[in-house]
C-alpha cells in the first residue's frame, strides 16, 4: 500500500490549473493530447498505421515473441477527445506484458459524429476483423474511460447484431451512464482530482446531442442486458466519479451470470492504470489485467 504515492499524484493532479468555464472542443483536444503525452511508451513496442473498419487505426506490436490474438482498443476522451496516439502507453504496456499484439482504433468523436458514431464504427472495426477470418475467441476488447464504455457497448451490439462475442472485455474506469445516476457522481464531487460533474454534464452534452440518454448503449451501467457476455475485467479507483459505473455494471453481469472480476483500488485516480512509474498500484493493474488476458485466451 503505497500511500504516499497515491497521495503525492493525488495533489499533483489537484494544483493543475483548471478552465473557469466551457472550453471549445479544438482547446479540449489539444490539452488532453498534452497532458497524455507525459506517459512514456515502452521501448521496442513497435507503431504500424494501419486501417480497420474503414477507419484509421495503430498497430502495436511486442518487442518480441508475439502471440496468438489481439487486443481490440478503445482510448479514452469522453467521446470527444483524444485518439490512438493518446492511450499509447497503456496500450503498448498491456502488449509488452501479454505478447498479445493490439490494433488501437480512431474512431469519430464527437460533437462533430454524436452517439452513436462512436460505437458504429468500433463495431465495424469487430466485424471487419471477424471478415478477415480472425477468430473471435481470440480478440479482447479494451479501452479506458469512454473507450472503456465503448468495449462494452461494442460488445452490446455485437450480441444484438447476431455476431459471435470476443474472449473477454478489459474497462478502465470505464464510462457506462451517460444518466450519471451513479451515487458516486454525488460522493465524490470534490475528490475526484480530475473531472467535476458540469464538466462531465458539458462532454455528455457533445456527445448525446439532444438524445435521451436513458438507453442500454448509453447507460449500460443501470440499462443493459448482459445475457451471454464473456468474461470482463472492471479496474477504477475510489476517487472517481465513474466509480459507480464501474459498481454497478459488476452487479448486472453477476445477474446475468457473467463472470466478472470488479478491481477497485483506494485513492486513486482516473484511469489509474497509466500512471506507470508514480504509483506502484498501475504497474500492478497491468499485470492483473495482463494475467487475465492471457488467462483468456488461454481458455479458447
Amino acid at each position: 500500500m503505497t500511500w504516499n504515492q497515491r497521495r503525492a499524484l493525488h495533489a499533483e493532479l489537484q494544483a493543475a490549473p483548471t478552465p473557469s468555464g466551457p472550453v471549445p472542443v479544438e482547446m479540449m483536444r489539444k490539452g488532453f493530447a498534452h497532458f497524455m503525452s507525459r506517459f512514456p511508451v515502452p521501448d521496442g513496442v513497435r507503431r504500424t498505421p494501419t486501417e480497420l473498419g474503414s477507419r484509421r487505426a495503430v498497430r502495436v506490436d511486442p518487442p518480441r515473441g508475439a502471440r496468438d490474438g489481439v487486443l481490440l482498443y478503445f482510448h479514452g476522451g469522453s467521446f470527444s477527445l483524444g485518439s490512438p496516439e493518446t492511450a499509447m502507453a497503456l496500450t503498448a504496456h498491456l502488449v509488452e506484458r501479454t505478447r498479445v499484439p493490439a490494433l488501437s482504433l480512431d474512431y469519430r468523436l464527437a460533437p462533430e459524429h454524436p452517439f452513436p458514431a462512436a460505437i458504429d464504427d468500433c463495431l465495424a472495426a469487430y466485424r471487419d476483423l471477424l471478415d478477415r477470418g480472425v477468430d473471435p475467441a481470440s480478440v479482447v476488447l479494451a479501452g479506458d474511460s469512454a473507450g472503456g464504455g465503448l468495449a462494452v457497448t461494442t460488445t452490446l451490439a455485437a450480441r444484438d447484431a447476431g455476431l459471435p462475442l470476443p474472449a473477454a472485455i478489459v474497462a478502465f474506469s470505464p464510462g457506462l451512464d451517460h444518466t450519471r445516476s451513479g451515487a458516486s457522481m454525488v460522493s465524490k464531487e470534490g475528490v475526484d482530482p480530475l473531472f467535476t460533474r458540469a464538466g462531465m454534464g458539458r462532454t455528455g452534452e457533445l456527445y448525446l446531442a439532444g438524445q435521451d440518454p436513458a438507453q442500454p448503449l448509453l447507460a449500460p451501467a443501470v440499462l443493459a442486458d448482459l445475457t451471454g457476455f464473456p468474461p470482463m475485467l472492471l479496474q477504477v479507483g475510489t476517487d472517481e466519479l465513474l466509480l459507480d459505473d464501474a459498481v454497478r455494471l459488476a452487479d448486472r453481469a453477476r445477474e446475468a451470470d457473467v463472470d466478472v472480476i470488479l478491481d477497485v483500488v483506494a485513492g486513486v485516480p482516473h484511469v489509474f492504470p497509466a500512471f506507470v512509474g508514480l504509483i506502484d498500484e498501475a504497474d500492478e493493474a497491468i499485470d492483473r489485467a495482463a494475467l487475465f488476458i492471457t488467462q483468456r485466451l488461454r481458455a479458447r
